[in-house]
């Protein structure tokens, strides 16, 4: 099995970074094979709304986009890990969220069948703040966004009040939950 751990924070090292990490370490002691990709060190453009597009799912805009799409389309259960920003998902996490509208129009525009297996997904959020309703407005797109990949929301981790970087180390529930969350994808 293949595990695609994708890590939308900028600061590598930090909590989100941890967690997904710990995440990956659970799913390995299954014997799934991992990949972590961190959306900072990738050049992807947010979504143009191209008037001219392809038709048959993927985006004309030339980047790294490409390669991240093709990963999202091979793995085998997918862990998306986000900070929590103004309320949401951080920019990167919500720009290649927004690039996978190319899918989008294929799948429910065109209406063309998708020969993807539905595959479980979870989703890893870290805020500074304790505020509920941050967690819910990013896992509601997140949810959309796992619907239009072929992607089961099988699990969540919500970890609030953790600001300072690498401070999950002094929550070993949180970290212990990521191992856990790994493990049952």
């Amino acid at each position: 099995m293949y595990i695609l751990g994708i890590n939308g924070s900028p600061r590598i090292g930090g909590n989100t970074d941890i967690l997904l990490d710990k995440a990956l370490e659970g799913a390995k002691t299954k014997g799934a094979k991992t990949e972590k990709v961190i959306l900072n060190k990738l050049k992807i453009s947010p979504c143009q709304e191209c008037e001219k597009v392809r038709d048959d799912g993927t985006c004309i805009v030339e980047d790294d986009f490409q390669a991240l799409y093709e990963k999202v389309k091979k793995a085998d259960a997918l862990v998306l890990a986000s900070p929590i920003f103004f309320g949401s998902l951080s920019a990167q996490t919500k720009i290649m969220i927004d690039r996978f509208q190319c899918y989008w129009r294929y799948r429910y525009i065109l209406k063309k069948a998708t020969s993807q297996k539905t595959r479980p997904g979870a989703l890893i959020l870290v805020e500074a703040s304790k505020r509920g309703d941050f967690f819910n407005n990013a896992k509601s797109i997140v949810k959309n966004f796992f619907a239009t990949i072929d992607v089961d929301y099988k699990g969540e981790l919500f970890c609030p009040g953790v600001d300072t970087k690498a401070a999950i180390a002094k929550h070993p529930d949180f970290l212990q939950k990521a191992f856990e969350l790994g493990g049952t994808l």
